[in-house]
């Protein structure tokens, strides 16, 4: 719908008739100029309708004087066509003539004639709108050629960094993985028998864990502080993994579910609800399948020629989890036994795309069947801690966890097993500088605490990202993405500027740099510091910098810092 502003103590003449139609959709404007010597003649008042305009009931010009208006059509802060009423700063004339009509049905209002020109004006709008509408919106059809040509919105790009975060009731054993249910039960591996014989009575089941997980000392509002400490821009929760679990309370999920077991509580609404009051994206984990739902081991059992448990339980759960929360990303994972044939995904995604209230921002991934990882889907995973070796031509996210070896909070996690800080910032970087996304995991406790060397870790990244954030979120990859030599040089680029980030501080103090070209307009500083850099060239190695001498306190960051380079080629 177009709409016509007038908030200007001017009127409507010649002059500013340009003004009004730049604020028509494209091909709005290119009717609308058209028609426009029409509308430039139906302009041009005669004397008698000026005089007669000036005529109006003093009641009706509400106070306002007309003396030095050359088309005394419109009034500041009033309608185009209705006069009286209170006086508001911004007004707008929908271009709908059910609307207009509507309007000037409105019982206490007063009206006088608008002249050729308005109704001119208006009916070309009318015209304009209608053949507006009669062209359709595209959709997309639930098949991959056209599912995989839908535009990846451009929040996603622009935010570089997430935080992943995997929680339910695998936290409670908090032993071994978040696959604990699978390693015990489904493959019967020796030492997770041994450990609940150990731990549990004879008899107890993964299903007694689920009063255990209470999230007693979750606080959603704690949570999204430290993410966005962290500089997250997005979040993504997991709402149920393969053991079935949902943290919402999904129905098709009885007694299985974190509002009827353990917190009584919607986790997935809580936290959605702390995050979007920080303007962090909203990311909804999925997994497809259930290890042990009795429907998925029957389809299972028929070669998943039968769609029992799709049909039943993973379908109502992804439109109920679109519906109710309104996710700004789907994380599908659990596809790797079926086709996306069995899954229905293709069917899923084209009403997410066509008709779904997330349909113009939501983002997915690339897990939706087994022949879909790093082929279709929105961007690509394609596998756990994927790390390609050269720019890919496909938007990707690496997904990694600050546990080397889990995902879900585990007890027997040792000081060894945590990322070191200059890890993740050297991932991040080449992440980036690739063209990826870099989605960084933790796991909370059963309790919903995150535990301090997980908030330590997220903490030295936010910090390091105050520092060098304008080189990573939204940036492009350069035409370079790295230089292999004793310093470790990674690219990006927004706009005319070139950031080198140099993971590994020179022992000269001069960085050299062999790929940017520089020209009479080169300058060159480090983020964080004040001032410019001095350099040099050299025809063999190339841009010589030198960087600031300074006490380690003072230097802008412990590990990679970003030079910024503009009027290089």
């Amino acid at each position: 719908m177009d709409f016509l502003n007038v908030s200007s103590p001017h009127t409507l003449g010649l002059a500013h008739l340009h003004d009004l139609t730049s604020q028509l959709s494209p091909f709005s404007r290119f009717l609308f100029v058209l028609q426009r010597s029409a509308v430039n003649a139906s302009l041009r008042l005669s004397g008698l309708e000026y005089q007669r305009a000036l005529r109006r009931p003093e009641e009706e010009a509400t106070g306002a004087n007309l003396s030095g208006l050359s088309h005394p059509f419109f009034l500041p802060g009033q309608s185009l066509v209705r006069v009286g009423g209170a006086a508001r700063q911004h007004l707008r004339i929908k271009s709908g003539p059910r609307r207009l009509r509507a309007a000037m049905r409105a019982p206490g209002k007063r009206w006088r004639p608008a002249g050729p020109a308005l109704w001119l004006l208006l009916l070309l709008l009318g015209a304009t709108e209608s053949v507006r509408r009669a062209q359709p919106l595209r959709r997309y059809t639930p098949d991959w050629p056209s599912l995989d040509s839908r535009p990846l919105p451009s929040w996603f790009d622009e935010a570089k960094f997430g935080v992943f975060i995997h929680w339910g009731v695998f936290s409670v054993p908090a032993w071994g993985s978040e696959w604990f249910w699978w390693n015990w039960q489904g493959e019967g591996r020796p030492q997770y028998q041994r450990f609940m014989r150990d731990n549990y009575p004879p008899g107890f089941s993964y299903a007694d864990f689920g009063p255990q997980f209470t999230a007693r000392f979750f606080h959603p509002e704690e949570w999204a502080d430290l993410f966005q400490a962290a500089g997250a821009k997005y979040v993504v929760l997991t709402t149920k993994h393969h053991e079935g679990f949902t943290n919402w309370p999904s129905p098709v999920s009885w007694n299985w579910n974190s509002k009827d077991v353990g917190p009584h509580r919607d986790l997935v609404g809580e936290l959605g609800t702390a995050l979007r009051k920080r303007n962090i994206r909203y990311g909804l984990y999925h997994s497809l399948l259930e290890w042990f739902h009795p429907l998925y081991l029957l389809d299972k059992k028929n070669g998943f020629k039968t769609q029992y448990f799709v049909g039943a339980k993973t379908m109502p759960e992804l439109y109920d989890l679109v519906n109710s929360y309104k996710p700004d990303l789907i994380w599908s994972d659990g596809e790797w036994e079926c086709p996306d044939t069995y899954w229905n995904s293709t069917n899923f995604l084209s009403w997410l795309y066509n008709d779904s209230p997330v349909k113009d921002e939501v983002v997915v991934n690339d897990r939706w069947g087994q022949n879909c990882s790093c082929h279709h889907g929105g961007y690509y995973n394609c596998k756990d801690k994927f790390k390609p070796q050269s720019l890919p031509d496909h938007k990707w996210e690496m997904c990694t966890s600050i546990d080397k070896f889990s995902w879900g909070y585990r007890r027997d996690m040792a000081m060894s097993d945590v990322t070191e800080e200059s890890e993740i910032i050297s991932e991040l970087v080449q992440t980036v500088s690739l063209g990826g996304n870099y989605l960084l995991n933790i796991g909370p406790t059963k309790d919903g605490l995150i535990v301090p060397i997980f908030q330590e870790r997220l903490l030295a990244l936010g910090k390091w990202l105050s520092i060098n954030g304008e080189a990573i979120y939204a940036s492009k990859p350069w035409r370079v993405q790295w230089e292999k030599n004793t310093t470790s040089v990674w690219y990006t680029s927004k706009g005319s500027a070139v950031y080198a980030i140099f993971l590994h501080w020179p022992e000269n103090g001069v960085l050299n740099l062999e790929s940017p070209i520089t020209t009479s307009t080169t300058k060159i500083m480090m983020l964080g510091i004040q001032g410019d850099l001095k350099w040099s060239t050299d025809p063999d190695k190339g841009l010589l910098i030198s960087l600031p001498q300074l006490p380690p306190s003072a230097v802008p960051a412990e590990f990679a810092w970003t030079i910024k380079l503009t009027g290089v080629k």
